[in-house]
């Protein structure tokens, strides 16, 4: 119901990000160009407007470069409407010291922030596209743990377990480990919020799931009041309006705390023509939605992101490749059903 998260970050990625900073090749003002002479170069965004960091490599990028190989000039424009915007890294279970480090230095060389994701709970997404997580409590603390000495001081901003929450509220998670997510949670939520330059937003579900009064002590046991506040809508298609009206809502019962709103592809808003169970898997006729940025319709957003990162699928449905993989042809349908 709530959908599939993974976005697939790839510990390459990260690893070459390091690599590129000891190379130089990472200018002062965060520009980079693949070095093929294609012309598929990919610059950052305005810092006044968008402080988050673009991945020059990663696989909006990498399309960008295979269509103009390819003399697909209008194809390469178009998916270079993803390629230039940040989006955020998910970091994988294998090396979280390894990619924090290598996003969050790169990010630094551009003089930006990065947006990572942390999405490893035990017993994630209930077996469903998603499924998997960390062992148990202490492989995830040590994960955490990993995180963090990747990031160090350098600026980060952390969505922290889509869908962990919301699957506590509708007792998709089993009962004998509901106590035990709350306290990895929390123990999430101080272990970053210790580091100098850290901003952490708690997942707290869409406008489509349900209400407010179901989440909001959830919140509160899992450490709300020692977060920056929540994210709303990620992997999801609801629109900015009713993702802003959800939040204001849940805000007000949890301290006025501030929320970050998932735009990545909420152009058309949800998708109802089929299953309802479905309808967050790969739904046709979506677009991209506001650019990510600081500069908000409401004082309680500080930003809309682009968490999950648009043209990596949300499973395998409607004929997708599994969840997380680069899908260039849905890319594609995102960005010219765009304005």
């Amino acid at each position: 119901m709530y959908g599939s998260r993974r976005a697939g970050a790839r510990a390459s990625v990260a690893v070459a990000g390091a690599a590129l900073l000891l190379a130089g090749c990472f200018s002062s003002g965060g520009d980079s160009d693949k070095g093929d002479g294609s012309g598929s170069k990919v610059t950052q965004q305005p810092k006044n407007s968008d402080p988050f960091w673009v991945n020059p490599d990663g696989n909006a990028a990498e399309q960008v470069a295979t269509y103009v190989k390819a003399g697909k000039t209008d194809d390469a424009e178009q998916i270079r409407k993803i390629a230039e915007q940040p989006t955020g890294e998910w970091i994988g279970p294998e090396n979280p010291e390894q990619e924090a480090r290598g996003f969050t230095e790169a990010a630094e060389k551009a003089d930006r922030a990065a947006i990572l994701v942390l999405y490893n709970i035990p017993h994630r997404d209930c077996g469903q596209f998603s499924q998997g997580g960390a062992a148990d409590g202490n492989a995830y603390r040590a994960w955490i743990d990993g995180v963090a000495r990747g990031i160090e001081d350098r600026p980060a901003t952390v969505i922290l377990e889509p869908d962990a929450i919301l699957h506590l509220v509708n007792q998709c998670t089993p009962a004998e480990f509901q106590e035990e997510r709350y306290y990895l949670l929390k123990s999430a939520i101080t272990k970053l919020k210790s580091l100098k330059n850290t901003k952490v937003y708690l997942d707290a579900g869409n406008a489509g799931w349900g209400h407010p009064d179901q989440i909001f002590q959830p919140l509160q046991l899992a450490g709300i009041d020692q977060a920056d506040g929540f994210a709303v809508n990620v992997s999801n298609f609801y629109s900015t309006q009713d993702s802003i009206a959800y939040g204001k809502q849940l805000s007000a019962k949890v301290g006025n705390k501030h929320f970050v709103i998932d735009t990545s592809r909420n152009g058309n808003g949800p998708y109802t023509a089929g299953k309802a169970d479905e309808n967050w898997c790969n739904p046709p006729g979506r677009s991209l939605g506001e650019s990510p940025t600081t500069k908000t319709a409401d004082p309680l957003v500080d930003a809309y992101l682009w968490v999950k990162r648009p043209g990596e699928s949300d499973g395998t449905c409607k004929g997708g490749p599994k969840a997380g993989q680069w899908w260039a042809d849905y890319a594609l349908k995102l960005a010219k059903a765009s304005k």
